[in-house]
Formats: structure tokens, C-alpha cells, sequence
């Protein structure tokens, strides 16, 4: 079983999470429904072979993210993350990257749509972007070579602010749907 995907999603979030709120070697707890998971790992499992993954999933992972653990509640699948994992992710974190960048563009009051394509085009010329009139985002944005990154960033403009949700491709194409 390739656990790729499932470890960059992870470790992608982790890296999120703290570029956002900063770094505290505490657990954290990263939600996934049945869904999510079987894209993510390209599989068709039913909720009981999907636990026997996970836990193999936490052995093969278990060096870098520390011993993970997994639970569930129906189709909901926790995976809480050590403060081990924290740290590692920490110890790699790329604080002049993309996705840093364009979080500080996003937390400043005010910034505009402009802007954030500024910060995509920093990255690459080769940056998608479209309005999207589903009435819970307005645009879409991405990079279309996936360099730096592979996911779909959805903003909405709210007042004198804009909010984003990043998703993968797989999970985007379904919310799509």
C-alpha cells in the first residue's frame, strides 16, 4: 500500500496549522471521513479495512510522525498526531515558501484578489485561476503544473477580507459534484 498521499496530506495540514497559529508541541487531531481517505489512498475500503490500513499506516509512519492514534465514529476517522509529529513537521517547516506567503498576504485586513494572484504568479506562470458562481466560493486558484503545490485554493470574498479553503484535487472535484 502506497501511504503517500495519506502522510503529505497530513503533514501539509500540520504545516498549515502552524504557519497559521504558530508551533506548540501538543497532539493534534485530524479528522477524516470514510470518503476522504479512500481518495486520498485510492482504495475502495469499507470502514473496518480501512482501520486495519490506518493502524498499518501509523507503523509505516511512525518514525517521522511518531506513533499515531486512530479511532473513529461511523464513517469519521481521527488520526491524532504526537507531539512528536508536530516537532518533525516544525523541524521542516518552510517559512519563506508559497504557502506562507500567501497567508500573510491573507492576514492582513483588507488585501484584495490581486494581491493573491501576485503571490501565485511569484511562484509560477502557469497559475489557473476562474470565478466560480456555486454561491459558496468566488474564485478558484491554482497552479496547473501542481509546482508548488498540487491543491485547489477556493477565496471568498467577505467584507473587507477574504477567507480561502485549500483542497485536494480529488476532494475538490467531488465537492463539485
Amino acid at each position: 500500500m502506497d501511504y503517500g498521499a495519506l502522510e503529505k496530506n497530513i503533514t501539509d495540514v500540520l504545516e498549515e496549522q502552524q504557519l497559521k497559529l504558530g508551533y506548540l508541541p501538543e497532539t493534534v487531531r485530524l479528522y477524516y471521513p470514510l470518503p476522504s481517505l479512500n481518495r486520498l489512498m485510492e482504495t475502495r475500503m469499507d470502514t473496518g479495512q480501512m482501520e486495519e490500513c490506518l493502524q498499518d499506516f501509523s507503523g509505516e509512519v511512525g518514525s517521522r510522525l511518531g506513533k499515531l492514534a486512530i479511532s473513529r465514529e461511523g464513517e469519521r476517522f481521527c488520526i491524532a498526531v504526537p507531539p512528536e509529529g508536530a516537532e518533525y513537521v516544525h523541524e521542516r517547516l518552510d517559512t519563506d515558501g508559497f504557502l506562507a506567503s500567501l497567508l500573510k498576504v491573507l492576514q492582513r485586513h483588507g488585501c484584495t484578489m490581486e494581491e493573491i494572484m501576485q503571490q501565485f504568479f511569484r511562484y509560477s506562470d502557469h497559475v489557473h485561476m476562474e470565478p466560480v458562481s456555486d454561491g459558496e466560493f468566488d474564485y478558484l486558484v491554482y497552479f496547473e503544473d501542481g509546482k508548488p503545490d498540487d491543491y485547489r485554493y477556493c477565496f471568498t470574498k467577505e467584507e473587507d477580507h477574504i477567507t480561502y479553503h485549500r483542497f485536494s484535487i480529488a476532494d475538490y472535484e467531488e465537492i463539485k459534484e
